[in-house]
């Protein structure tokens, strides 16, 4: 079954029916009659026929951290939504944070006619990235991070944690901070600035070495969570950078034996469906990690589709959902 018998089928010139296909004018009537052909027949057009027809291939590529996050599998849950009904495929890229993976599958969509346009989930951009990126010759939106001449969607790291700490720490005096590597801006960087304002604000003093880093896994949190008590016994408030981190602390907390939050105040980012479930629940940021993603895709539609697109920024909102585990 090819275009040629469709279009005897339905009566119609070849040509009605490569409109059809292309969303081009076809009036009404035929577009109904072809419509009833194809799915009678079952038949699907030739993607690389399609392809060498218009120089689009329908597949975006989104390039992506780890599957397994909370937050990156939301984020995947929004734009597909778009991208499904805006007749797109979508294929995935998954580089395990290795910075240099990431930088490869930049450099392997800029090569060919291989996609129409790319999702850069990223946690660390360097000058690698921006040169993988300014020879890109698809459009690129980029979600999770704000780079300067790009497109892109982000939450508002550092206004959330700032908010967070606002709330929680009047009632804290000696509080620690669990944070994830600096590289990464938004939630490395923008994060620990948050909670650092908020200490200054309130006149908080947090020692150097009552500050930590984690690697984005419970256990990593556990184990910081560990040092910084041997480090320093009074801590009464552990802020960490996300979520799982935070399931890591609140565990090492009441296994040393200290009552959460009568005696440690344990605060995450993220708000995933665990924080609810967790005893005490967590509280925790809330970031509107599927919206974001469907943001993503509709920018990232309408670059594809349109001539005169300028690169935009979209600033994420949030909220501050106050659980058990603060005072």
């Amino acid at each position: 079954m090819d275009i040629n018998s469709i279009a005897k089928l339905a009566g119609v010139s070849r040509a009605t029916v490569s409109r059809y296909l292309n969303d081009g004018y076809v009036s009404a009537e035929k577009r109904k009659v072809i419509a009833r052909v194809i799915k009678e027949t079952g038949y699907v057009p030739s993607q690389q026929a399609q392809t060498l027809r218009t120089g689009k291939t329908n597949i975006v590529g989104v390039i992506l951290p780890k599957v397994n996050s909370h937050a990156v599998s939301r984020m995947l849950s929004g734009m597909t939504l778009e991208f499904n009904d805006a007749h797109y495929q979508t294929l995935l890229a998954n580089t395990n944070n290795n910075k240099d993976t990431e930088v490869s599958y930049l450099q392997l969509f800029a090569e060919g006619n291989q996609v129409d346009g790319i999702i850069l989930i990223a946690t660390v951009l360097d000058q690698e990235h921006r040169r993988a990126l300014d020879a890109l010759r698809v459009p690129v939106v980029i979600l999770g991070q704000d780079m300067e001449g790009y497109s892109s969607v982000f939450n508002d790291d550092y206004r959330s944690m700032l908010q967070l700490c606002r709330k929680v720490l009047p009632n804290s005096v000696h509080p620690a901070y669990i944070g994830v590597t600096q590289e990464d801006v938004s939630a490395g960087q923008e994060r620990r600035r948050g909670f650092l304002d908020a200490c200054a604000e309130l006149g908080l003093d947090v020692p150097a070495d009552a500050m930590g880093t984690s690697p984005f896994s419970l256990d990593g949190g556990y184990e910081c969570a560990e040092s910084l008590m041997a480090r320093h016994p009074e801590l009464d408030t552990f802020v960490c950078a996300t979520d799982v981190i935070a399931f890591g602390a609140l565990t090492c907390a009441r296994e040393y034996g200290r009552r959460v939050p009568e005696d440690v105040q344990v605060t995450g980012v993220g708000d995933s469906e665990l924080t609810r479930v967790v005893t005490p629940t967590l509280t925790s940021i809330h970031h509107h990690y599927q919206t974001s993603g469907r943001e993503a895709a509709k920018l990232l539609i309408e670059t594809m589709t349109s001539k005169d697109v300028v690169p935009r920024e979209i600033r994420m909102s949030y909220g501050i959902m106050m659980r058990n585990s603060t005072r």
